[in-house]
């Protein structure tokens, strides 16, 4: 299975990309897979396999492109509480125009899937950009407050233009079950197609088999869900 890295330029800064693309003529459907604070290292781009793996062209940008050398060196809060909303917002859409462009990938029909920060960056770009088709958000938290200038990712709910999937775990603190609850609300109120499922006895980043966090039966049903509503809605 073809896996690469490609470089685009965003603000002057050049910006890695982790690819990865199912085997065969394709055209594929189109996954931008939004990283969760340790950066896209070996969770993320384990999710790119597996997404390619079930039939989609995966591309995970690197959003700490803009460090230095030695902020590169700190740990995952540090380095996340330096992201603003308009940068990222600039390098998603870098990404997802690289992968439109690609002659693997049916550029019509995209899809967006974020872990941790990538959750609340997913939300995010589902509502700034209509091309999506479809969001999944695993986990994202901070939802109600912006980083840097301009409206917080839940503000702009009434902009969410696409189906919505939300995968929550009930003794999450970031987002809590009440912070999920509000969301719900909003969105139902707003007449958003969505669909939440939150786990008990999981909490943040039930997903990611590398940490004590992990809950199989979670992760498993979760995937699953992703993959059929990938399915339904990227036709």
């Amino acid at each position: 299975m073809p896996v690469r890295w490609d470089q685009v330029s965003v603000d002057g800064s050049p910006m890695w990309c982790h690819l990865h693309v199912p085997v065969g003529p394709g055209p594929f459907p189109g996954v931008v897979v939004i990283m969760h604070a340790p950066g896209v290292d070996g969770f993320i781009q384990g999710i790119c396999e597996r997404l390619a793996l079930a039939g989609y062209a995966a591309i995970a940008p690197d959003l700490y492109h803009r460090e230095t050398e030695e902020q590169s060196k700190q740990g995952p809060l540090e380095r996340m509480a330096r992201l603003r909303d308009d940068q990222i917002a600039r390098d998603v859409d870098a990404a997802l125009a690289h992968l439109r462009s690609l002659r693997e990938v049916d550029g019509e029909r995209v899809a967006i899937i974020g872990f941790c920060m990538g959750g609340r960056v997913a939300f995010m770009m589902a509502c700034l950009d209509p091309t999506y088709r479809a969001c999944v958000d695993f986990y994202g938290g901070n939802k109600m407050v912006a980083w840097g200038e301009g409206p917080a990712p839940f503000d702009l709910a009434p902009r969410l233009s696409c189906p919505l999937l939300g995968l929550y775990g009930l003794e999450d603190s970031n987002p809590s079950p009440d912070d999920v609850a509000k969301l719900d609300a909003e969105l139902t109120r707003l007449g958003k197609t969505h669909e939440f499922h939150s786990y008990p006895g999981a909490g943040h980043a039930f997903m990611n088999d590398g940490r004590p966090s992990y809950r199989p039966e979670a992760a498993e049903d979760a995937w699953r869900r992703t993959l059929e509503f990938l399915a339904e809605h990227l036709r």
